[in-house]
């Protein structure tokens, strides 16, 4: 099932979304932070993941969003919504719009950089491999790729819970797929993941968002 290599910039890369509205968003980030506050720590590192994404070679930029765009979206992405139902029946869904190989991430890493993607995103990087797996730190994961896009990999994997990564990933595996990972990488979803991705990317519009919150970045 590998693919010969191809051209860069010949994968679609996904990003899955929620709009940044207080009450909706980031909810684990509350207390310490209020919903306002966390609304906006959402967007500013759902800013920083699109940006990130704009520097990188694709054939497509989606942003496959639950809400409505903001100012926080720059130009460079088509927008398409998400549909309704469980985590994994919107991450199928999205992959199911795809036609060729696509790597998907969400909003929750604003402290990616072009390295963490590049090897999903060579010319080779389909070459002998069938699907990419980012691990995240809590057990689920960052991010997800495949040479063929199958929505029927990802529907019925439970979401958000700890062993959540280990049963995408055999999933991915027990199909027969060969499977490559990617950097592990920490999720943000309480306040001291939010500080400590903010160290790792100091310069970065989460990490300013979260000192004006009164909560400043170690550099």
């Amino acid at each position: 099932m590998s693919m010969p290599p191809l051209p860069s910039g010949a994968t679609t890369l996904l990003v899955i979304a929620k709009e940044p509205v207080p009450g909706r968003v980031k909810t684990r980030l509350t207390p310490p932070f209020g919903p306002e506050e966390a609304a906006a720590l959402a967007a500013a590192a759902l800013e920083d993941t699109l940006r990130t994404v704009l520097t990188l070679p694709a054939l497509r930029r989606v942003l496959v969003l639950q809400g409505s765009p903001g100012p926080w979206l720059p130009d460079g992405f088509d927008v398409v919504p998400q549909s309704a139902g469980t985590l994994d029946r919107r991450i199928a869904e999205a992959f199911g719009g795809c036609t060729g190989p696509a790597v998907l991430i969400g909003m929750d890493t604003p402290q990616i950089t072009e390295p963490h993607l590049a090897p999903a995103l060579a010319p080779d990087a389909w070459d002998d491999c069938d699907a990419w797996f980012g691990p995240a730190e809590d057990g689920g994961f960052w991010a997800l790729g495949m040479a063929a896009p199958d929505p029927a990999l990802v529907q019925g994997v439970p979401m958000s819970l700890p062993y959540t990564g280990g049963l995408q990933r055999a999933r991915l595996a027990d199909a027969g797929l060969t499977v490559r990972d990617l950097a592990e990488l920490r999720d943000v979803d309480t306040a001291d993941d939010a500080l400590r991705v903010a160290a790792e990317a100091p310069g970065g519009r989460f990490a300013a968002a979260l000192s004006r919150l009164g909560r400043p970045v170690v550099r």
